[in-house]
């Protein structure tokens, strides 16, 4: 017996938030370096602590999701800046409660729920196919958004073809 693989992975568009945090930590730095050499020279800290904290946080506005799927399982990796990797989640996707387009008419009860956890790892652009997971972990359901490629969306489908919706 074959198994079921396949691989895919997506780049995350940046968002108007993401292009805030960036620019508006490189402006503040040059604020500060400019202050800090004309002005008052205590700036200079600051502006070092700015960038310590912009080397953790800008790299996680640049994201790219890989996803791994062998046998019923999709492992999700987030890649920040082309060069940190970290897993995001494992799903066991045969346990799935329901596998869907997000906007698929039978994900209408599951999108009126406000209370269910929403995990978002897609490239964030609505013109693009997502697919949602309806999982549960911890005693909680959860909604685990994903972009799979045509390929990797039939090879899920082959493996839970009743709870796997491709419409």
């Amino acid at each position: 017996m074959s198994d079921l693989y396949s691989e895919c992975l997506v780049k995350k568009e940046p968002t108007p938030k993401d292009a805030a945090v960036k620019y508006g930590m490189i402006f503040l730095i040059v604020v500060f370096v400019a202050g800090g050499l004309f002005l008052m020279p205590i700036l200079l800290l600051g502006a070092v602590a700015l960038g310590v904290a912009a080397y953790f946080v800008i790299p996680g506005t640049d994201l790219e999701y890989e996803y791994l799927f062998v046998n019923g399982e999709l492992d999700i990796d987030k890649i920040m800046a082309k060069s940190k990797r970290k897993k995001a989640r494992t799903v066991n996707l045969t346990e799935a409660d329901l596998i869907a387009p997000v906007n698929s008419h039978r994900m209408d009860y599951y999108n009126e729920n406000n209370q269910m956890k929403v995990f978002d790892y897609s490239s964030g652009n609505p013109g693009h196919k997502r697919f949602a997971a309806i999982v549960r972990e911890e005693g909680q359901t959860c909604k685990i958004i994903f972009e799979p490629d045509e390929i990797m969306a039939n090879a899920i489908k082959k493996s839970s073809p009743s709870k796997v919706f491709l419409d």
